[in-house]
């Protein structure tokens, strides 16, 4: 599964806006804009997600 349809399935779960979802994960409020623009994160940045993820479900 791609990191973008795991952040979006962890958006419509918890409600929590893509801006606040870069901002809490990364510093960076336009990340989930630029996934969904085709950006490719780095494995570090993906990992940083997933952990995120993991810790906030």
């Amino acid at each position: 599964m791609s990191v973008l349809v795991k952040v979006d399935r962890f958006l419509r779960a918890t409600g929590m806006a893509p801006t606040r979802f870069g901002v809490l994960t990364l510093n960076d409020p336009a990340l989930v804009r630029d996934l969904r623009r085709g950006r490719l994160p780095r494995p570090d940045t993906v990992a940083r997600i997933d952990q995120f993820i993991a810790e906030h479900r």
